[in-house]
């Protein structure tokens, strides 16, 4: 008698991943930071409680699986070096804590760094090298070997057989379901190892930049940061602050992708971008729903 067993780990997988974040379970192994990367001083502020008194600033206008519950974290003020979070915010677990796949975040990054990449290395071939036209010495009565032509492969200075041939493009496309979940993950990532920051706005006193670097030494918020926000205009004051740091960015949130977020060390959010994001990549996950008005077996499983 054959018996065969099945294992569906989805949904404990994500169970597990998104009560990392609550300090219930520690982190996966794949997104440990070695202990000589990491601040002390950044791992002194704890996660949210559950019974917090602050009051909630942004809930999920998604709905969340019954499986899984949203993600707690502050929401903070950069009008302030040293203020205390404002309150929380609630992020979609389905964005913010997906099990991760470095994998994914692997092929996602190979191809950002490929699709606009072009070689224009270039070699000749035996037809394009100068000279050859007259047969070096007799086919016969030399004792030498037979050639015909001192551009051969063969010979010093002679074409090049198979070589580059550019300009050659490297230019390929990632299926979107693959690209959409490398975000998922990259964000995820970022959360988990508590390099996410959600903010009120981008609004800042003045347009020094020795203010920005303070606010950022005060908070441990790492070496680099890239700050999102929705929409194509940022202010006045956060513009000049950091035209002059190379290590802080600030990118808009339909530009925001895998490669941008691995580069720098902390992300920092405007409570309109995490609405933004979630809008746009949960969408993904309903999008072909109305092709397929019958349920496939197994299309309810996480």
């Amino acid at each position: 008698m054959l018996r065969l067993s099945f294992m569906v780990c989805g949904r404990g997988a994500a169970k597990r991943f998104a009560s990392s974040f609550s300090g219930e379970s520690a982190l996966p192994p794949n997104l440990l930071l070695p202990s000589n990367l990491v601040d002390p001083a950044r791992l002194k502020r704890p996660r949210p409680p559950v019974d917090c008194s602050l009051p909630v600033l942004r809930k999920c206008d998604a709905v969340v699986p019954a499986h899984l519950r949203p993600v707690h974290t502050w929401v903070e003020t950069l009008e302030k070096q040293d203020s205390e979070p404002l309150g929380l915010a609630h992020l979609h677990p389905d964005v913010f804590a997906v099990p991760p796949r470095l994998d994914i975040v692997h092929s996602v990054e190979t191809w950002q760094r490929n699709y606009k990449r072009i070689s224009h290395a270039n070699t000749k071939v035996r037809s394009e090298v100068r000279g050859g036209g007259k047969k070096p010495w007799n086919q016969k009565g030399s004792g030498r070997a037979r050639h015909g032509s001192i551009r051969s492969p063969i010979w010093r200075g002679g074409g090049v057989s198979y070589g580059p041939r550019g300009p050659k493009s490297y230019y390929y496309m990632l299926p979107m379901k693959v690209r959409v979940q490398g975000l998922k993950v990259a964000l995820s990532s970022k959360m988990a190892q508590d390099y996410l920051h959600i903010v009120d706005s981008l609004n800042i006193p003045t347009p020094d930049s020795q203010y920005l670097k303070d606010l950022i030494k005060h908070r441990h918020w790492g070496q680099s940061v890239l700050i999102v926000d929705v929409g194509e205009e940022f202010p006045e004051n956060i513009l000049q602050a950091t035209a002059d740091l190379k290590t802080v960015n600030l990118i808009s949130a339909i530009g925001l992708n895998v490669h941008s977020m691995l580069k720098h060390e902390a992300l920092i959010l405007t409570l309109d971008t995490v609405r933004f994001l979630e809008d746009k990549l949960l969408w993904h996950d309903e999008r072909y729903t109305p092709l397929y008005p019958f349920k496939l077996p197994y299309s309810d499983f996480p």
